[in-house]
């Protein structure tokens, strides 16, 4: 259950004779502090307080060194699209088709992309993330150069959601990247696109399974997902593509003619549409892939071709098993009759 503790709750708890890191005594979170604290009405001393609570974690630094998206395509698909995550998504799929379906009345977003979404990125809920979002996004913003810039600015979206929503800002856990809740919303993410989908009054993404099936929905809808065709589809080609045609973009950008000149083989793409190219290392060597539309509204969920895919077949093989088991059911059934 969330802890209905606000910003000034939490500091109150703080303990100064506990080993936190020493962020606010850092000149750089001080003048942090400062900014926010004048840009968005927080008070500064208690804010200082907080970053003081704050521990620098050395696992976050390693975890976010080696993505799982830096892996070829063969290696990622392994880890995702799995015979034991397809029957977890049935079940999950089966325990939670009310809220599945009323998430497609809603938001046209079918229920195997909901449940593929929430597989890849917790399995289902079974890994929620065992990181103190405070520490995760405190140890980013002010230890992680590559990134400061962007984990300085969740850590601002934050403190500001831990306050709008009443929430204590040092209970909530996530990953090491400061992701929150079945469906892994970042600070912004959640500010943005989270939704009290059962009329509670509370957007609960961590414990309640209606609110967050319901906020990956508005997050896709409001991604413009369209759902009028297929997100991808594996295509032929007459010789190997050039480097620079293949993985230029995840935006969808060539035309069905473009497509022909490259070597793609068939009529993959409808009149009017685009989509981009892509070249996979699959287990048997390059796989060429075109990612349209929808495609690219689930690389705004996570910027990785290589996740979009993921998810994408996941959700395929999940209702394909889905819909042959019940197959079975039925002609079961009609015998035992």
């Amino acid at each position: 259950m969330l802890l209905k503790r606000g910003l000034a709750v939490a500091v109150g708890v703080v303990c100064s004779a506990m080993a936190w890191a020493d962020f606010d005594e850092r000149p750089e979170v001080r003048n942090y502090v400062e900014q926010v604290a004048v840009q968005h009405g927080f008070d500064s001393t208690s804010l200082l307080t907080l970053m003081g609570a704050a521990e620098r974690k050395e696992s976050i630094l390693e975890a976010i060194s080696r993505p799982a998206e830096r892996k070829q395509w063969h290696e990622y698909r392994r880890i995702f699209v799995t015979r034991t995550r397809i029957r977890e998504g049935i079940e999950f799929w089966r325990a939670n088709d009310d809220v599945l379906r009323r998430v497609e009345r809603v938001y046209k977003l079918p229920p195997e992309i909901t449940v593929a979404v929430v597989g890849v990125e917790t399995r289902y809920g079974r890994n929620l993330g065992s990181f103190r979002v405070l520490d995760s996004l405190t140890t980013l913003a002010f230890d992680y150069p590559p990134r400061a810039t962007f984990f300085r600015g969740q850590l601002t979206e934050f403190l500001l959601l831990a306050r709008e929503e009443g929430i204590d800002p040092l209970a909530m856990k996530g990953s090491y990247a400061g992701a929150m809740g079945y469906g892994q919303f970042i600070p912004s993410s959640y500010r943005s696109f989270a939704v009290d989908f059962d009329g509670d009054g509370t957007r609960d993404i961590w414990t309640n399974i209606t609110d967050a099936l319901g906020s990956i929905g508005n997050y896709f809808a409001q991604h413009g997902w369209r759902g009028n065709g297929p997100a991808a589809v594996r295509v032929e080609v007459k010789e190997p593509v050039a480097d620079e045609a293949v993985n230029r973009s995840l935006k969808p950008d060539y035309d069905a003619e473009q497509l022909r000149r490259l070597g793609v083989i068939g009529d993959s793409v409808p009149p009017g549409a685009k989509a981009a190219l892509f070249r996979m290392e699959g287990d048997e060597g390059a796989e060429y892939w075109l990612g349209l539309h929808d495609f690219y509204v689930i690389t705004r969920y996570n910027h990785s071709r290589l996740y979009a895919l993921a998810v994408w077949q996941l959700g395929q093989e999940i209702r394909s098993e889905r819909e042959r088991l019940e197959r079975v059911a039925v002609a079961v059934a009609e015998g035992a009759g």
